[in-house]
């Protein structure tokens, strides 16, 4: 027997610093779907997803909810274990970074760059966003704030979060020294990144202007990957993460069979948000460790929302559980491949929705099925013969339409285009219901002598609904068996390999009588239910942040300082003169202060809890007079005012008219 042809497809490692929403589980379910359609082609498939654990946001989001890092990571994990349970996701494995076997092989990798020159020691001076876990340098900043004298005191990032000035020791990999290597490598497999304008993308925004070394540790935490030989720096997020491909297959261990088989991957799946680390560095670093690249990285779209991207802090926010539980996994499976387009954002409604479970699955799927049972219950006594001869016009058209859809679908699953691919299929879906109309079987039935060309009829209905059966097995695991199962046939796995439309049993088999697979639905109804969901998600959101506010007011202070630290604050009293809103921001406001050294101007993100910020005017407030000033919407801040949290409620912090302005609080 011929050994299995090997498929390595990988999801990217996710970041457990909160709930995962429907955009974030598209890809695992994409990744799923095409592992899935591989194993059903004859390919002996490893399918690895997992977490990416470590990291400053990581040790700062543990710390906040009073737990030490491993803890918070060990709950984070176990539930993104049971949403991919819930998912029926059929993943050979999930590494967590945390695991001490992927620690271990990162060290080794680290040292090996090191040994052979590719990493050197520095200092690291630029921005960092925590919540990116990424560098940029001021020219790749969205927005920079500069203070009067024009020096740059912070900024934007492409993804809206603000970044710190970052000074700190630091390893650095020669990614310039790599730089015309990758560009020859790209040139020569032009179809390595996919689609076409992600490779366009890499080239234009970061090859072309220069490629920089890369800060590859960080020493101001230390929650992650230690340095051997070194231990106060830790391996900087995205090496530590990468690394997790290689690692899960036992690259670098004792046992290195798994890694042997099956690497390099066939396909790394991600967002495009984090295509530049999958398509520049860990190219590099794998061509510095002398190893094969995978051989495609495809960069997907978003799944975003009429008013932008799906976001907690928008509240527009739909959780897949929510969807299966009262759609069911198939309908929401289905949702999620024929939503999104390839190589571009897809964009969930709740009205988007409904319409595609009630007229994709329920009207032209459900009812090609509920009408060809009924009618071989109705006509034939719930019998199938499998092999007529073809006897009406329309048989060889809707022949000719399956075995087209088939190969148009297996083109396009092997492209992993899979909205295209359900596409095919719902061609061959729409042709049989064409069918059923050209054919007229509840008039064939009133003539005895057509009883052999309604049998054929029916048997042609009953070859293309198997045929739609076997091509939907990847992308939902319930309806194909049920579709199986009222047509009589066996509800096991159908090879995708040798598919045909006339691969149907000879002998006569029994049809059994069976209840619509998908319900219709009222619309309203169910688009008001999921827009609730969806609200309920924000009032969530919203009593977590009371609760946090809340549990933080009680939580035991945070760690020690020496009293020079505290000595470097200067509080001072100031009076309000001035105060309004920042136009065109919704949560700042501006107010202008006697401070007892000629005035000043300090911006604070408290309106929503000051809707009249008039009236604060004439009221003695504590600022702190040594803080750097930033520019805030075009504004400069010049220090800031305390205020006190409770239960979500934000007050500044008044003194009584008695102290003077400008006076130390100490």
């Amino acid at each position: 027997m011929a050994e299995q042809p090997t498929y390595y497809i990988t999801t990217p490692i996710y970041y457990p610093s909160g709930r995962l929403h429907i955009g974030n589980s598209y890809t695992t379910v994409a990744c799923d779907a095409e592992a899935r359609f591989k194993r059903l082609s004859g390919f002996d498939v490893f399918f690895l997803t997992g977490t990416d654990e470590h990291g400053l946001k990581i040790e700062q989001k543990a710390e906040k909810l009073g737990k030490d890092p491993q803890t918070y990571v060990d709950e984070m994990a176990a539930g993104i274990k049971e949403l991919w349970q819930k998912l029926e996701i059929t993943n050979d494995k999930f590494i967590r970074t945390t695991d001490g076997y992927h620690e271990a092989t990162v060290q080794k990798i680290f040292q090996q760059l090191l040994d052979q020159g590719d990493i050197y020691k520095g200092e690291y001076v630029g921005w960092y966003s925590v919540d990116d876990e990424e560098y940029f340098t001021e020219s790749q900043l969205k927005e920079v704030f500069k203070d009067e004298n024009g020096q740059v005191t912070g900024g934007i990032a492409p993804s809206g979060h603000e970044v710190q000035l970052v000074k700190e020791e630091s390893y650095f990999f020669k990614m310039s020294k790599y730089a015309d290597w990758l560009m020859d490598y790209y040139k020569a497999h032009p179809d390595f990144i996919q689609p076409e304008s992600r490779m366009n993308e890499m080239v234009k925004n970061f090859l072309e202007p220069g490629l920089e070394d890369l800060a590859v540790t960080r020493t101001s935490f230390n929650w992650g990957v230690k340095v051997p030989n070194d231990p106060k720096h830790v391996v900087y997020v995205w090496i530590d993460a990468l690394s997790n491909y290689i690692t899960a297959l036992g690259y670098g261990s004792d046992d290195d069979s798994l890694f042997k088989k099956y690497w390099p991957a066939d396909v790394h799946m991600v967002g495009k948000e984090i295509v530049r680390f999958h398509t520049i560095y860990w190219p590099i670093i794998l061509h510095a460790l002398g190893l094969p690249l995978p051989k495609h990285v495809i960069g997907h779209g978003w799944l975003t929302m009429k008013d932008g991207k799906m976001s907690k802090s928008k509240g527009n926010v739909v959780y897949p559980e929510t969807l299966i539980d009262r759609y069911g996994l198939d309908a929401t499976r289905y949702y999620l491949l024929r939503a999104m387009p390839f190589g571009n954002d897809g964009v969930f409604s709740p009205e988007d929705f409904v319409e595609k479970v009630n007229y994709d699955l329920a009207n032209d799927l459900g009812n090609l099925l509920n009408r060809t049972v009924a009618m071989v219950n109705k006509y034939q006594a719930g019998k199938l013969v499998g092999q007529p001869g073809a006897t009406t016009d329309f048989d060889a058209d809707l022949e000719q339409v399956a075995q087209d859809a088939l190969v148009e679908y297996r083109e396009l699953m092997d492209q992993t285009r899979f909205a295209d691919a359900l596409s095919a299929i719902w061609k061959l879906i729409a042709r049989a219901n064409k069918y059923i109309d050209e054919t007229e079987p509840w008039v064939l039935a009133k003539d005895e002598q057509q009883a052999p060309v309604l049998s054929d009829v029916l048997t042609h209905l009953a070859k293309s609904l198997r045929m739609v059966a076997a091509m939907l097995q990847p992308i939902m695991p319930t309806a194909p068996k049920e579709i199986l199962g009222q047509l009589g046939l066996a509800k096991e796995a159908i090879s995708l390999s040798d598919l045909s439309f006339n691969d149907f049993p000879a002998e006569v088999v029994v049809v059994e009588k069976g209840t619509p697979i998908f319900p219709r639905r009222d619309i309203q109804e169910e688009v008001d239910f999921i827009k609730s969901q969806m609200s309920a998600n924000e009032k969530q959101k919203g009593r977590k942040a009371m609760e946090a506010a809340k549990t933080a007011s009680v939580d035991p202070v945070k760690a020690e300082i020496q009293f020079d630290d505290f000595d470097k604050v200067d509080l001072r009293v100031g009076l309000i003169k001035e105060a309004g809103k920042v136009k065109g921001a919704d949560k700042l406001l501006k107010f202008t202060l006697d401070d007892g050294m000629g005035g000043r101007q300090i911006l604070s993100g408290i309106a929503k809890w000051y809707p009249v910020p008039e009236e604060l005017v004439g009221k003695k407030v504590v600022f702190v007079a040594n803080l750097a000033p930033r520019k805030l919407r075009g504004e400069i801040s010049q220090g800031m005012l305390l205020s006190s949290e409770l239960n979500g409620q934000v007050q500044l912090v008044l003194v009584p008219d008695s102290l003077e302005v400008g006076s130390t609080v100490c």
